[in-house]
C-alpha cells in the first residue's frame, strides 16, 4: 500500500513539475516576429517602394500593439516600453507616409537604433548584422539591422545600394 501511495504521489509530483516548466517555456517572451516586421520594412527600403514601406511600417505598428507584456521579465519590462514606445511611434509614421520616402528614412534612423536596442536587451537566435551608412541622417551616419551579411542600403535604396559597411555581428 506504502508503495502505491508513493508512485501515486511521484507521479502527481512530476505531472506538476512538467507543467510549471512548460508554462515557463510557453511565457518566455521573444522579439522575434518584431524583428521579421523590421527586416521587411528594411527590405521594401532598399527597393524605395514607398507603399510596401508604408504596409510594413504599420505591420510592425500592429505588433507592438500585439505584444503581451506580462511575459516579459519584470527587470526588463521597463526598458521594452521605453523602447517600444518609440519604436511603434516611429513605424506609425512610416505607416502613415506612403508617397514620402525621404520621410519614411528619417524615421528608420530612429526605429533602427530602437531594434538594435530591443536585441540587445533581448538577443536574438537569428544570425543578424548591424550595418552602418556614414553618410545617412544628414551625414551623421546610421545604422541599419539585416539578415543578410551583404550591404542593401535602405537609405538611399537604388542610389545607393551597397554603401555602408557591417558595422558588428549580432
Amino acid at each position: 500500500m506504502k508503495n502505491i501511495i508513493l508512485s501515486i504521489l511521484l507521479v502527481t509530483f512530476t505531472i506538476g513539475f512538467t507543467n510549471a516548466q512548460s508554462k515557463k517555456v510557453q511565457t518566455k517572451f521573444s522579439i522575434d516576429k518584431i524583428v521579421t516586421n523590421y527586416l521587411a520594412l528594411k527590405n521594401a527600403l532598399t527597393k524605395d517602394e514607398t507603399k510596401a514601406v508604408a504596409s510594413a511600417g504599420k505591420t510592425l505598428y500592429a505588433t507592438f500593439n500585439a505584444v503581451k507584456t506580462n511575459a516579459i521579465d519584470a527587470k526588463l519590462k521597463k526598458d521594452y516600453l521605453d523602447i517600444a514606445e518609440s519604436a511603434k511611434e516611429n513605424a506609425e509614421h512610416i505607416g502613415d507616409n506612403a508617397g514620402k520616402l525621404d520621410h519614411q528614412r528619417e524615421h528608420f534612423v530612429l526605429l533602427s537604433k530602437d531594434i538594435n536596442d530591443l536585441i540587445k536587451l533581448f538577443g536574438t537566435k537569428q544570425k543578424l548584422y548591424q550595418d552602418y551608412c556614414p553618410m545617412a541622417d544628414e551625414g551623421k551616419g546610421a545604422i541599419w539591422i539585416s539578415e543578410v551579411k551583404e550591404i542593401k542600403n535602405p537609405y538611399y535604396g537604388s542610389n545607393m545600394l551597397t554603401c555602408g559597411s557591417i558595422k558588428k555581428t549580432l
